[in-house]
């Protein structure tokens, strides 16, 4: 037998145990524990639960000091008797007692909420598990009961225990002790340097499994699924139900993938119920403590956000929090709410340059791109913040502003004689929102006076690539409306010609990325030939983007391109210095030696 631990008694940590590590040797053995101890006796002799062991019929054989220093008693005094014996009871009636022998009888592995009579001689709440060990032949040689103790719960509420802490289906820890619980086991795992793990685990499409099946099977079909993750447990883990279907498992001994895959193989293993065989899959959510070192409530959040992340991932899988991830996810968090704060106090801006007719020297329209006026970083361009919002609903607010903006702009510039077409970029998330056409129809209404010929709406090539057909629907009603179309950055796809056959676009607009550098490389050169003739084929106008010299603005002529819009031309500016520049334009002799060509 293992030398008492002499702790004072609230040096302890209780907790709410489930199964344990079966000792896999015969019932005498038990008591003769070596000088250096194996990881077995260590576990039977470090744990800080109360662990008893039995013999075949239920009478003790060994106890270890954690069971000597919760109830004062020594090997001595109980060897030979029975737990009840020794005030190890059910907190229930005789009937209680008699279901409980008569479960030890018929299952491998039982749990019972229990009192038992502390080393003061007072009755505490307590969690038994009883794991039975069979041997070769497969009679049962021993018996090794996990005893725990719940005394931490408030005494106030001790006799609400039962209702306060456990949940009423299934007999589980609720979220209310859990919480208690993974506080302790961060003070535990701390001072022994132990690993801890919780895991959130939530059973996949439950809802319509419970809509099908009713729920009274829903009910018995949860409480199955508790025994059968129960059983699957070791020492002193916790299986709690914190929700409908949403369970959390409490690991106190090391778990790596290997432990979760034999898990969801356990988990998709058919159970039967009133005849029916359901199968169930479920998302698992993990997080490591220290490794996350967080407090109680935190960590359980983030084994929520790594459970919601396995069924992002498709379900039926698990997938690990990654602390480092997640400080990169709450910057964006917070970035995204930045976005959010300046969208809503009028921060962003809207710049527009200039598209012209190189060969008249007409201008025919201009872009309306978004700038950020930052309070403390000054003016930003797309770039810089765009990539905040990507595939977040950010995308349709502010694709929204913008026209609203680019229109009401429309209805000022028009009161001064300014009519230009202006042309707005819509991300593709935006494009392939299903009311995007009613919408637009709304905040064409807001504007009466513009006509809707004079908005112009700029798709990415790759907006079509996500889902063709409801780009079709969507920009066929646009149309309907009035309103055009142009691709932005063709060439930049992998399918541009498709695109060009399939979509209802007035304009193609060649990237910049080829038009820069097409006097120099050659293979730029050659996409930009191939572009203008594509477009000159499908009779579509053309309009090149990143025009910064006469040498472009030349060759482009050459090869057929007559609409340009870049640096060379003009800069992004405020709607405000629009109009001066629309004066000073028609002086550039530079630019219009272009006509004469």
């Amino acid at each position: 037998m293992c030398t008492p631990l002499n702790l004072p008694k609230e040096q302890s940590l209780p907790q709410q145990a489930m199964q344990v590590v079966p000792f896999q040797r015969s019932a005498a053995a038990m008591a003769l524990v070596s000088a250096q101890l194996a990881p077995a006796e260590a576990v039977f002799c470090h744990a800080n639960e109360a662990i008893i062991i039995t013999d075949a019929d239920n009478c003790v054989v060994d106890v270890n000091p954690a069971f000597c220093e919760l109830t004062g008693l020594t090997l001595e005094a109980v060897r030979g008797k029975t737990p009840e014996a020794f005030s190890v009871l059910p907190l229930d009636d005789d009937r209680t007692t008699r279901l409980m022998r008569d479960e030890i009888q018929l299952r491998d592995r039982s749990k019972s909420q229990v009192s038992y009579r502390s080393h003061d001689g007072k009755f505490y709440p307590g969690m038994m598990s009883i794991h039975r060990v069979r041997n070769e032949l497969g009679r049962v040689d021993h018996h090794v009961i996990v005893l725990s103790d719940l005394s931490t719960i408030p005494s106030h509420a001790r006799h609400l225990n039962r209702e306060v802490y456990f949940d009423a289906l299934t007999g589980l820890p609720n979220l209310q002790l859990l919480t208690q619980l993974i506080q302790e086991s961060i003070q535990h795992a701390e001072t022994k340097q132990l690993p801890l793990a919780i895991c959130a685990l939530d059973i996949d499409y439950f809802q319509a499994i419970n809509e099908r099946l009713g729920p009274h099977i829903g009910d018995i079909l949860l409480s199955t699924f508790a025994q059968r993750i129960s059983h699957l447990l070791f020492g002193d883990d916790v299986l709690a139900r914190v929700g409908g279907d949403e369970f959390v498992l409490l690991l106190h001994h090391g778990v790596d993938e290997g432990f979760f895959e034999k898990l969801l193989v356990s988990i998709r293993q058919p159970l039967v119920i009133d005849g029916q065989s359901i199968h169930l899959t479920a998302s698992l959510g993990v997080t490591h403590y220290p490794s996350d070192h967080v407090q109680g409530d935190v960590l359980l959040r983030h084994a929520n956000q790594a459970m919601y992340r396995a069924k992002q991932r498709g379900r039926n899988t698990y997938h690990f929090f990654d602390p480092t991830q997640d400080r990169l996810l709450q910057v964006r968090h917070e970035q995204r709410q930045r976005f959010m704060d300046a969208l809503d106090h009028g921060e962003l801006r809207l710049f527009y340059q200039p598209q012209v007719n190189m060969r008249s020297g007409k201008v025919v329209g201009v872009e309306a791109l978004i700038r950020w006026q930052h309070p403390d970083e000054g003016l930003l361009s797309p770039g810089q913040f765009l990539s905040i919002i990507d595939a977040t609903p950010l995308e349709v607010d502010l694709g929204e502003w913008v026209i609203k903006q680019a229109l009401q702009q429309l209805v000022e510039w028009q009161t001064i004689g300014i009519t230009l077409p202006v042309n707005v970029n819509i991300s593709p998330a935006h494009l392939l929102v299903k009311d995007f056409s009613q919408r637009l129809a709304e905040l064409l209404a807001g504007y009466p006076r513009v006509a809707p010929e004079m908005l112009k709406l700029e798709v990415l090539e790759s907006a079509a690539m996500h889902d063709v057909e409801a780009a079709l629907k969507n920009m066929a009603r646009c149309q309907a409306l009035g309103v055009g179309f142009a691709i932005d950055d063709f060439g930049t796809g992998f399918s541009s010609l498709t695109h060009l056959r399939q979509l209802p676009v007035n304009l193609i607009k060649i990237d910049q990325s080829f038009v820069r550098d097409m006097l120099s490389d050659q293979d730029d050169m050659a996409i930009v030939e191939s572009v203008i003739y594509m477009a000159n084929r499908f009779k579509r106008s053309m309009l090149a983007e990143g025009v910064e010299t006469l040498d472009h603005a030349k060759a482009l002529m050459e090869l057929g391109c007559e609409l340009a819009q870049g640096y060379g031309i003009a800069r992004p500016m405020p709607a405000e210095e629009l109009p001066a520049w629309l004066v000073q334009w028609p002086e550039r002799s530079d630019w219009r030696l272009l006509t004469a060509l």
